[in-house]
């Protein structure tokens, strides 16, 4: 057992209102409001020498994604702010201004502190949101027969956290970078899927972990087709398309896509809800009596990696 998963669990036992979804959802829901919060520390999630503009634009990133996986339209944001050297903190609010435009989301307050000298910087938002006509669709509702779908490409910002520490080399990752620096949250998707959705949640820790959570959370079993996992051109060109790779990637975190599950009879409509949004999605799995996850490769077993993603 993790310390998060033991310290979350004490948690737990406190967060007692209907609200607080049991802490084994994206989001917190009070009536049609969705609340989420959200951290990034230096070291952990960004490096030192990331740009102040791209970690504020990933602050934003993270959290609207969480608020995409309800189908939520965000409202607002409050931040939490540790504040050091000047000139990086005005990088910071330029970066911060920027990704909150390109969003309309506004900011609506929050708290700064000084940190002590050294001390590696902690950023956190809460992000506000208004849930869907039909509500916020959770994360433990699958339903045995539903086919489990992820948007986007997998492991593109892995790749970029590897290129960016000088473990691989290639040209023309511009993507690949991008995904680490600035992720993409989902909202158009978000909202336009949520009513033919079943489950959905945003893919942060790994696909491979986050898929676990969803049929645990459900109480059900998912097969998960390895050789489906969509990957990017610049991923196939740094590790190929075999069963490593797509174990790699899977495995890799931070990708920010949406995965979620729907009935089987949804796919038409699925298809062309998000080509009408202009974002890829793919079916990965389906989902079945059971419980647990196994992996598939061309139709054949796959072993279940001792890391399925990232554990705090």
């Amino acid at each position: 057992m993790s310390q998060e998963f033991d310290f979350i669990a004490r948690l737990r036992a406190i967060a007692s209102d209907p609200a607080a979804r049991g802490l084994a959802d994206d989001a917190a829901v009070l009536g049609d409001l969705v609340m989420t919060h959200d951290m990034i520390v230096e070291g952990v999630h960004y490096l030192p020498d990331d740009s102040p503009q791209d970690i504020a634009w990933k602050l934003i990133g993270v959290n609207l994604s969480d608020l995409a996986a309800k189908g939520a339209k965000p409202v607002g944001v409050l931040m939490g702010y540790s504040l050091g050297d000047a000139a990086w903190d005005r990088a910071f609010a330029d970066g911060l201004a920027d990704a909150l435009a390109a969003y309309d989301v506004p900011l609506l307050g929050g708290d700064t502190v000084r940190m002590l000298a050294g001390a590696p910087r902690a950023l956190g938002l809460t992000a506000l949101g208004r849930a869907p006509a039909g509500g916020a669709p959770l994360r433990s509702t699958m339903q045995a027969g539903d086919d489990l779908w992820v948007s986007g490409t997998i492991g593109d910002a892995g790749l970029g956290l590897a290129l960016r520490l000088g473990q691989i080399q290639l040209d023309d990752a511009e993507d690949a970078y991008a995904a680490y620096a600035r992720p993409v949250p989902r909202l158009a998707l978000g909202q336009a899927a949520a009513p033919f959705v079943s489950a959905m949640m945003d893919v942060s820790d790994g696909l491979l972990i986050d898929t676990l959570r969803m049929a645990q959370a459900s109480g059900l079993a998912v097969t998960l087709q390895l050789d489906a996992v969509p990957l990017s051109s610049s991923f196939v060109r740094a590790h190929g398309d075999g069963p490593d790779a797509c174990l790699t990637a899977a495995t890799a975190g931070e990708d920010f896509e949406l995965l979620f599950s729907a009935r089987a009879d949804m796919a038409p409509q699925i298809l062309s809800l998000a080509d009408h949004v202009g974002v890829d999605v793919v079916r990965v799995g389906q989902v079945s009596i059971g419980d647990g996850l196994q992996l598939r490769y061309r139709n054949s077993p796959v072993s279940l990696p001792e890391k399925l993603g990232w554990m705090h």
